[in-house]
């Protein structure tokens, strides 16, 4: 006998397998399957040391290339560390260190999407009008209220991620009542927020390891599905995060396997984007998981 399904948004989900559509600029992309976002760190601090990759363009080229190959749908430029306790840089530190690799890799590879994870909207504008495609915000716009508004004039993609604080900070603000429904809260009002400034493509971030304790990411990597209902396609975001290294007791340089067991874990809950240090790993995941749930 089979299994009935438990929920009406479970029979949806298996007569009409949601597909990501993404409007960007100008253009329907359509992501049938889960797919991968390849990180590439212009930053010298990043947690994960094998993540840096040099200034130069045969630097840049060369990781953005292999990222490709692996099977990377998006690769994700970052000039500004996010990590714990992080230290602030300016504005025109970021910019120098993101601008040039967008460049870099749309003159080689004019196809690829290039999501810039930043928090700022001077960064934000300077990256699309070089090249970039999508935004990925760790702060959801907490950190500059300029963000949204600028995004929705770019009329791309945003990614809306949940944090408390800043990097400085955030792991001084775990305290919740309930931490799904006020993640869930977070997100109903910032999609709210997006749509008044014409944001219409939405891709939600539960912000694994910001602004949450070990116990914190496990709940909600168990409860991914619960953000379901928000409709937005929802990015899970572990690689080799403290989560994995702190739990197995081990070096963020040996948390491979510990990631591709949880990438499995968010790709069974509902993640839809897999944003990785790893892509061939992470693409061998999801071929995997299609093989399971086709």
């Amino acid at each position: 006998m089979k299994d009935i399904p438990k929920s009406s948004l479970e029979i949806e989900d298996k007569l009409f397998p949601s597909k990501i559509t993404l409007q960007i600029k100008g253009k329907l992309l359509i992501l049938e399957d889960p797919c991968v976002m390849g990180i590439l760190n212009m930053t010298p601090d990043s947690f994960y040391a094998d993540s840096r990759i040099g200034q130069s363009e045969p630097q840049i080229s060369a990781q953005a290339e292999k990222m490709i190959l692996d099977g990377a749908a998006i690769l994700d430029i970052g000039g500004y560390s996010s990590r714990p306790g992080a230290v602030n840089i300016s504005t025109e530190e970021e910019i120098q260190r993101v601008i040039p690799s967008i460049s870099i890799i749309k003159k080689r590879f004019p196809d690829i999407l290039i999501s810039v994870d930043t928090f700022r909207h001077e960064v934000a504008k300077a990256a699309v009008e070089s090249g970039a495609d999508i935004i990925n915000d760790i702060s959801g716009g907490e950190l500059d209220p300029n963000m949204i508004p600028t995004v929705g004039k770019l009329k791309i993609p945003y990614i809306c991620m949940h944090m408390r604080g800043n990097p400085e900070t955030m792991q001084s603000k775990t305290e919740y009542n309930n931490i799904e429904k006020e993640v869930l809260l977070f997100f109903s009002e910032k999609i709210n927020q997006c749509r008044e400034a014409g944001i219409h493509d939405i891709i939600i971030d539960p912000g694994f390891g910001f602004a949450k304790t070990i116990e914190q990411n496990y709940r909600i990597l168990k409860n991914l599905s619960y953000f379901k209902s928000i409709k937005s396609p929802i990015l899970a975001g572990v690689s080799r995060k403290s989560m994995i290294y702190k739990t197995l007791e081990i070096a963020p340089e040996e948390a491979l396997n510990g990631t591709t067991a949880l990438n499995m874990a968010a790709l069974i809950n509902g993640a839809k984007i897999l944003r990785v240090h790893d892509v061939k790993e992470a693409k061998e995941t999801i071929r995997l998981y299609k093989n399971i749930y086709p």
